[in-house]
C-alpha cells in the first residue's frame, strides 16, 4: 500500500472517528514518525506499544472477529432486531476489513442500521486502502491539511526544493505521472499524451519555431514540476524547451526531485522523498495528474486545486481527449461496495445522496462534487 493510500485512508478514518464519536488510534506505522508531526499538541494518536491486542497488521477479511464473518455466522444480527448480539454481550472489538476485494457483509458496515449496532462496540480495529468518505467538495482538502503536517525532516526537504527552483517563477505547473500498466501505457505513448494535454489545454507555451534565436521575455516565468518514478519525462520536455525557444518570450524551466525507478513503499528516505513531493505539487497553481493514483488526490487536495486528468491509455494508444478536467478537489473511493443496504436504491452508490457522483477518472468509484447532480 503506497503513502496516498495510507493518506486517504487515515483521513477517511478520522473523519469517521468525529461522526461517531470516538478517538482514532493509529497502529505505529513504519517510518511514520519521521514523516509527519503529531497532528495534535501535548498527545499522540499512535497506539500504546503495550496495546492488548497484538499482530493487528495480520488481519484480514478471513479473521474470525471481523464484521463481515460476525454478520455471516450470525453472531452479530443487523436485521433490526432489539438484541443483535443475541443476549450476549457486545465483543470486546470489531475489526472492520475495508480494503479492495472485501465481501459483501464487509460492505454492511456503510449501512445505518450496522452503524447502530456498531456503536455498541467500545473498539473497531479497522484496515483500510481507501478513500471510504461518502461538508462537500473541501472535506479532503480541509483533512489533510488539518492531520498531515511534514516532519522538520521532510519540511526541510520542500522548502529547500521550492525556494532553489519553483519560487522565483510567475507560475507552477505540477505533472505527476504514474504508470500503473508498462503494456497498455508505454512510454513514448504517456509522453505523447502529456505534452498533447498540457500544450491543447494552454497549460505549456509552444515552441516557436520561427524564431530560434528569440529572447526570452525575464517577466514571463513558468516553472515545471514533475513528480515520476522515472525521469525520461523530464528529459524530452527540458530539451523541447532547449531546442526551441517557447512561444509567447515565456522562460521555462523544468525540475524533477526524485526518479527512484520504482516504488519501495516502506524505505524510509524513498516514502520522505514522495511526502516532500506530494507537497510540493500542493504548491503547483495548476495541477495535471495521472488517473486513479492516490499520489495525485493528496497532492491535489493539499493544493485545493482540481486538476487536469491524463487518461489511462488503452492498446498503448493515446486516449482522445489526452486530459479532461476534473469537477472537484476531492479523492475518488476505488472500491465501492454494490449497494446492499435494505434501501437498494437501484443498486447505484452515485444515486444514493446528493452531492455524490461516478468519477470521471474511474467510471465504476464515487466522489464528492459541490453540485446536486
Amino acid at each position: 500500500m503506497g503513502l496516498g493510500n495510507r493518506i486517504l485512508s487515515l483521513a477517511s478514518t478520522f473523519l469517521y472517528a468525529l461522526l461517531s464519536d470516538r478517538v482514532v488510534l493509529i497502529d505505529q506505522m513504519e517510518n511514520f514518525a519521521s514523516l509527519m508531526c503529531e497532528p495534535f499538541p501535548n498527545t499522540t494518536w499512535t497506539l500504546p506499544l503495550d496495546f492488548p491486542i497484538t499482530n493487528i497488521g495480520s488481519f484480514d477479511g478471513k479473521h474470525p472477529s471481523s464484521y463481515g464473518n460476525l454478520v455471516k455466522t450470525k453472531k452479530i444480527r443487523n436485521d433490526g432486531v432489539d438484541d443483535p448480539f443475541s443476549g450476549h454481550p457486545p465483543p470486546s472489538f470489531v475489526y472492520l476489513h475495508l480494503t479492495g476485494g472485501y465481501t459483501s457483509e464487509d460492505t454492511n458496515f456503510f449501512c445505518e442500521p450496522d452503524q447502530l449496532v456498531l456503536r455498541e462496540v467500545h473498539w473497531l480495529l479497522m484496515r483500510s486502502d481507501e478513500y471510504f468518505v461518502p461538508l462537500l467538495e473541501a472535506v479532503f482538502h480541509h483533512l489533510c491539511r488539518y492531520l498531515f503536517h511534514p516532519s522538520n525532516e521532510v519540511w526541510g526537504m520542500i522548502t529547500r526544493y521550492y525556494e532553489s527552483y519553483l519560487a522565483p517563477a510567475g507560475e507552477t505547473l505540477g505533472i505527476q505521472i504514474r504508470v500503473f500498466d508498462e503494456k497498455q501505457s508505454p512510454f513514448d505513448v504517456v509522453l505523447r499524451q502529456v505534452i498533447n494535454c498540457t500544450l491543447t489545454q494552454k497549460l505549456l507555451p509552444g515552441i516557436d519555431l520561427s524564431h530560434p534565436a528569440a529572447v526570452a521575455d525575464r517577466r514571463k516565468t513558468k516553472a515545471i514540476l514533475i513528480t515520476s518514478l522515472y525521469s525520461g519525462y523530464l528529459q524530452h520536455i527540458r530539451t523541447m524547451y532547449w531546442e526551441h525557444p517557447a512561444a509567447g518570450g515565456v522562460l521555462v524551466s523544468v525540475h524533477q526531485p526524485s526518479h527512484e525507478g520504482w516504488q519501495n513503499t516502506g524505505n524510509k528516505t524513498h516514502d520522505m522523498k514522495a511526502w516532500a513531493e506530494i507537497n510540493l505539487l500542493g504548491f503547483a497553481d495548476v495541477l495535471v495528474t495521472s488517473a486513479q493514483s492516490t499520489f495525485g488526490y493528496v497532492g491535489q487536495a493539499l493544493g485545493g486545486v482540481k486538476p487536469w486528468i491524463l487518461l489511462k491509455p488503452e492498446n498503448g494508444a493515446v486516449p482522445e481527449p489526452a486530459c479532461v478536467r476534473d469537477i472537484s478537489m476531492e479523492p475518488c473511493f476505488h472500491s465501492v461496495p454494490p449497494y446492499v443496504c435494505k434501501e437498494k436504491k437501484n443498486g447505484d452508490n452515485s444515486r444514493v445522496v446528493p452531492h455524490v457522483i461516478h468519477c470521471i477518472d474511474t467510471p465504476w468509484g464515487i466522489k464528492l462534487v459541490n453540485q446536486t447532480v
